[in-house]
């Protein structure tokens, strides 16, 4: 059986400097998804080459600027995950980049093996579709910028999630591990970022448990940058604890033929869904746009 060790990945503990987390698929023990962050000081570079993965380089703190395939993106970034939706890059399969920041941070690049090799672009913030999903103490925010509909790949599926303290997402649980007409085989990494509190870094909490025939049990208390790696079963719910604002990346590749996301609740808990059409989206929400924090979609 999976279980929380197995899964649940802290702070730091896959680093590999300059990289603060390093998730290959080798290392996850599937077949798709990755993920690293990479760290730069002021003033520092990283020459990156994607190999056989597309990649994203998505601002978590600071901006940067990308040259790749004869292109240079200015990317403005953020000065957190709680600040404002992020504009982001697309490194084609097989490319060479360098990723320079005048004044540092910390950059995620979402990956996934693929086939076709598309051009660079840059990903504006503002044509990100920020999406607000469930209501009541079931509300969360969904900043969609490389989804299916959202953004063009080969086979990386990424979106963001945050969610108010108290508040529960990713719920009700559901999973996306075979291929049906109602799901889709997709590998996902959940990447965690908490908001502070008066009195230092707040936590929150992770869910993910199997099938008979496929089980995985992980009940993690996470905190920011921890990881929790999905490779079947349903996962759900995601608790922001209160008085903690809760983030987190998702990552999701897989082998369909399709790019795309399906997926099913379970069964015993799907009803939920029915008890949201008279709860209003908690106002805290969205707690930012492209325009920065309080800003209305």
């Amino acid at each position: 059986m999976n279980t929380t060790n197995e899964r649940h990945l802290p702070a730091l503990s896959t680093a590999e400097p300059p990289f603060r987390t390093v998730v290959t698929p080798e290392r996850a023990g599937w077949a798709h998804s990755g993920l690293c962050v990479l760290g730069l000081e002021p003033g520092g570079t990283y020459e990156l080459s994607t190999g056989d993965s597309e990649t994203l380089v998505l601002p978590l703190e600071g901006g940067c600027t990308v040259t790749v395939d004869g292109h240079t993106f200015e990317v403005t970034g953020r000065s957190g995950v709680f600040d404002r939706v992020t504009d982001f890059v697309y490194l084609p399969r097989d490319a060479a980049a360098v990723v320079t920041s005048s004044s540092g941070g910390r950059f995620a690049l979402p990956s996934a093996r693929c086939e076709r090799r598309l051009e660079a672009r840059y990903g504006p913030a503002e044509k990100v579709p920020v999406e607000l999903r469930g209501a009541g103490q079931s509300s969360r925010q969904v900043n969609n910028f490389c989804t299916p509909d959202a953004f063009e790949a080969d086979k990386l599926i990424a979106c963001e999630v945050v969610t108010p303290g108290a508040n529960w997402s990713s719920y009700p649980p559901h999973k996306h591990d075979e291929a049906t007409e109602t799901e889709c085989a997709l590998e996902e990494i959940y990447y965690f970022e908490v908001a502070e509190g008066p009195q230092g870094p707040g936590m929150a909490y992770q869910r993910v448990y199997g099938t008979e025939d496929r089980p995985i049990d992980v009940l993690a208390e996470v905190r920011s940058e921890d990881l929790v790696l999905i490779p079947h079963g349903w996962h759900g719910p995601s608790m922001a604890v209160p008085g903690y604002d809760l983030y987190y990346l998702n990552v999701m590749a897989g082998p369909g033929p399709e790019r795309v996301w399906r997926i099913c609740d379970d069964p015993r808990h799907g009803w939920v869904r029915q008890s949201w059409k008279d709860l209003p989206v908690d106002p805290r929400l969205p707690l930012y746009t492209a325009e920065g924090r309080g800003g209305a979609l």
